[in-house]
């Protein structure tokens, strides 16, 4: 179940929110209700130098000031503010959704040379796992999260998504199986720039977490989901592995299939697998993952959830359906079905 949607815009030409509603809106059977988001990069052009901040208070009153404390000894809140919503009928206003561009300052730790993603992430992790009132869901440049317990066309009116214009678009609809829908269990999941929408389950789960967790990460919303999130920081942010072999560490080929390849291949494919045997997902599943320059898209290795791409001028589309792509441009052409754990990439060019 659950249905996934995504388009870049290879150029940085806007689309807006409007679209990939009615789109993700097409898949209303692969949902229930209880869950569904979306993540648009390019939002915020006066601040793209600031890291975004979304975060679900449960009480203003009782939790904001510690979290305001608690980054004014990071760095600098440029600015902050309510993110505007709409009450809807449908949704249950459990938490107030807040919105901090906020710049890391290492003056205020002496002698640190720590990156300033690294300090952001540590900030999320802090927050997330202390449990205080506040969630920390969305925490990249230029970009925002906006997600809730809901139906595609509910969440979407509630934040007026079609007030939103980006370049690139992930979109999801949640039928959860393993945990109860709430605002924080809804994709995209994020860590910095990175963005994940996913449509299956992980059953290696709980030896991800753990392989993660080895490296300081903290989960904290009990989804596989959360890990593919930090997976893919780990890999490629922290490890500096392109997104191709990411995606082999993740969903790599069978070992039979390893021995059959040339002998360059067989060698970079078995250190991959050495490397990152603990990293690998096992499960039924179709992803989603983009940065602020990249889509892509990717199943388990026997593709046991569906995938389907589209291409339109300089717009690539990955969707669950045909269908949700169609609805966002009638005029699709060059449809394929990705091959099982073959990435399908899609990069800004300008």
């Amino acid at each position: 179940m659950c249905g996934i949607i995504g388009v870049i815009d290879k150029r940085r030409q806007n689309v807006d929110g409007a679209k990939i509603k009615d789109a993700l809106s097409m898949m209303n059977e692969r949902g229930s209700g209880e869950g569904a988001g979306y993540v648009a990069y390019g939002i915020y052009p006066e601040y793209r130098d600031y890291f975004a901040l979304h975060v679900f208070f449960d009480n203003i009153r009782e939790n904001k000031a510690a979290l305001d404390t608690l980054l004014e000894k990071w760095g600098t809140i440029v600015h902050d503010e309510q993110i505007k919503t709409y009450e809807q009928p449908n949704i249950r206003k459990v938490h107030t959704p807040w919105r901090y561009f906020f710049r890391p300052d290492r003056s205020l730790m002496p002698k640190s040379i720590t990156p300033d993603e690294d300090i952001v992430t540590h900030l999320v992790m802090k927050v997330n796992a202390e449990k205080n009132g506040a969630l920390i869901f969305s925490s990249g440049k230029n970009l925002g999260v906006f997600k809730a317990a809901g139906w595609p066309e509910d969440v979407a009116n509630f934040y007026r998504i079609q007030d939103y214009k980006g370049y690139l678009w992930l979109a999801h609809t949640r039928y959860p199986t393993n945990t109860p829908g709430w605002w924080g269990g809804a994709h995209p999941f994020n860590l910095l720039n990175w963005s994940v929408v996913h449509n299956g389950e992980i059953t290696s789960y709980g030896t991800n977490r753990r392989y993660i967790e080895s490296y300081g990460y903290e989960c904290t919303m009990y989804t596989d989901t959360e890990v593919v999130a930090y997976l893919v920081d780990l890999l490629i942010r922290k490890h500096g592995l392109s997104e191709k072999m990411a995606i082999r560490a993740l969903a790599p080929p069978f070992w039979e299939d390893i021995d059959r390849m040339p002998a360059k291949e067989q060698e970079l494919n078995r250190a991959i697998r050495l490397a990152y045997g603990s990293a690998l997902m096992n499960g039924p599943f179709a992803i989603c993952v983009a940065n602020e320059k990249t889509l892509v898209g990717f199943t388990d290795r026997i593709k046991l959830r569906p995938l389907v791409t589209g291409e339109h001028g300089d717009r690539l589309y990955i969707s669950s359906e045909e269908a949700a792509i169609r609805r966002m441009e009638p005029d699709v052409d060059n449809i394929t079905m990705p091959k099982a754990g073959e990435p399908v990439i899609g990069r800004v060019i300008a």
